[in-house]
C-alpha cells in the first residue's frame, strides 16, 4: 500500500531563527511540487512581492505555483478548508508546511491533525523541522526551555547565521544539539536551501515506508556522528553527566533505546506503553520505534508524542530474517534510570507490576486524581 495522504510539515524554531527566511528562500524555487503554507499572518512571512501573482483575503498565490495562507479561526478548519478546496480544484498543492510561532510546542499541533478525523484520513505528518541560530543559539538554550524542547522534538536540525558565526561556536552548537536529539539529522540551512528535497520524507510513519527510511529515521547517519560517539549506540545514547555540562535545560531532556532481538509478547508491548503513558504522559516528546511481535510477519513502525499517538504502519518491506525491534524515548524530566528501567519491562516475558518499574507510582496516580 502506497501512501496517498498529503504530506504536512511542521517548521518551528525559536524567535530569530530564521523560519520565514527559509521559507521564502524555498517558495522562491522552481519545485516540481506545489506548496502550501500555513502561517499566522501574511506580514510575519514578509513574502517578497516579486513571488506574488496573485492575492486575495485568504490566499496569496505566488508565481512559483506555491501559495500561502493564514490561520483564520483555528488550524484545524484552516486546514480542512484549504484540503475541501484542493479536492475541489479550487488550489492545487503537493504538501503543506505550517510554520508555527516562535514559542510554539509542537505537540498540540500534532494533536490537532489526530484528532480530527476528516484531516487524519487526508494528511500525514511528514516531519518536524526545527531551525536554531548558530549565533545566539547557545544563549537561547540556555535561557529558553521551549527552545530545547523544539529542539528534542524535531526530525530534522537545521542550523542558521553559520556565515556569520565562529566555526568553533557552530561546532559547539552541533554537539549539543546531538546530544538533546540523538536521532534527527543535522543540517546547516544553506544545504537545505540548496536541496529542499532534504526538507521532506523525514517521518518513516507512512504507508508503503522503505527498511533503510525507517531506520533513518531512528537513528542519526553514521557519516554525521563518529563511532566512537555514545551516541551511536542505539542501546543507551549519552549518559546524564554528558548532558550537565550544559545549561540545566538540557538536563531536563534525557534519552534512551533498546533493541531486542526476538520478537515481543503483544501484551507486554501494550502494558510498557499503556504504563508510560499514563504515567508520564506529559513529559514524553518523543516514543518511536520498529516492533516486532510475535504471530506477525512483519513489523510496524509506531510514533506518539505525549500520550496521543499517530495510526501504526506496518513495514511490508522489511527484510526477511531480521527481527529485531528498535526502541526510542526522548523525555523531559525523567533521569535515566527511570527510562531505562522502564525499556527493560520490554525484555519481560510476562507483564511486570507498576511499581516494579515506577517506584511509587501509587503516589503519582493519587495526586493526578486528587
Amino acid at each position: 500500500m502506497t501512501e496517498t495522504r498529503l504530506p504536512v510539515t511542521l517548521l518551528t524554531g525559536f524567535l530569530g531563527a530564521g523560519k520565514s527566511t527559509l521559507l521564502n528562500k524555498i517558495l522562491a524555487q522552481p519545485e516540481k511540487e506545489k506548496i502550501a503554507v500555513i502561517v499566522n499572518e501574511f506580514g510575519e512571512v514578509g513574502l517578497d512581492h516579486d513571488l506574488i501573482a496573485a492575492m486575495d483575503e485568504e490566499v496569496v498565490l505566488l508565481s512559483s505555483g506555491c501559495l500561502c495562507c493564514s490561520i483564520r479561526d483555528d488550524l484545524s478548519k484552516t486546514l480542512a478548508d484549504l484540503m475541501e478546496r484542493r479536492a475541489r480544484g479550487i488550489l492545487d498543492f503537493d504538501r503543506v508546511v505550517i510554520e508555527t510561532t516562535g514559542l510554539a510546542d509542537p505537540a498540540p499541533i500534532r494533536q490537532t491533525l489526530l484528532k480530527d478525523y476528516y484531516l487524519a484520513s487526508t494528511i500525514h505528518m511528514d516531519g518536524v523541522v526545527t531551525l536554531v541560530d548558530a549565533s545566539n543559539g547557545k544563549a537561547t538554550l540556555d535561557a529558553q526551555f521551549e527552545a530545547v524542547s523544539q529542539a528534542a522534538t524535531a526530525d530534522l536540525l537545521l542550523m542558521s547565521k553559520t556565515d556569520i558565526t565562529p566555526p568553533k561556536a557552530t561546532s559547539a552548537l552541533q554537539r549539543r544539539l546531538e546530544k538533546l536529539n540523538p536521532t534527527a539529522e543535522i543540517l546547516k540551512v544553506v544545504d537545505a536551501v540548496a536541496d529542499p528535497q532534504r526538507l521532506w520524507g523525514l517521518s518513516a510513519l507512512r504507508r508503503g515506508a522503505e527498511a533503510t527510511q525507517a531506520l533513518n529515521w531512528l537513528t542519526r547517519a553514521p557519516s554525521e556522528t563518529p563511532p566512537t560517539d555514545p551516541l551511536r549506540n542505539l542501546s543507551g545514547f549519552a549518559p546524564t553527566k554528558l548532558l550537565r555540562r550544559f545549561s540545566p535545560h538540557d538536563a531536563r531532556i534525557e534519552s534512551a533505546s533498546i533493541t531486542l532481538k526476538e520478537p515481543l509478547e503483544d501484551a507486554v508491548f501494550d502494558h510498557w506503553l499503556d504504563t508510560l503513558v499514563a504515567l508520564k504522559g506529559p513529559d514524553l516528546l518523543r516514543v518511536k520505534g520498529i516492533v516486532f511481535l510475535k504471530g506477525l510477519k512483519t513489523p510496524f513502525v509506531f510514533h506518539g508524542v505525549q500520550h496521543i499517538f499517530d495510526r501504526p504502519e506496518p513495514l511490508t518491506n522489511w527484510p526477511e530474517g531480521d527481527t529485531t525491534s528498535r526502541i526510542v524515548v526522548i523525555a523531559r524530566d525523567m533521569t535515566n534510570p527511570e527510562l531505562q528501567r522502564s525499556l527493560d519491562m520490554l525484555r519481560a516475558t510476562a507483564a511486570p507490576k507498576q511499581e516494579e518499574v515506577f517506584p511509587g507510582w501509587k503516589d503519582l496516580n493519587a495526586q493526578q486524581h486528587v
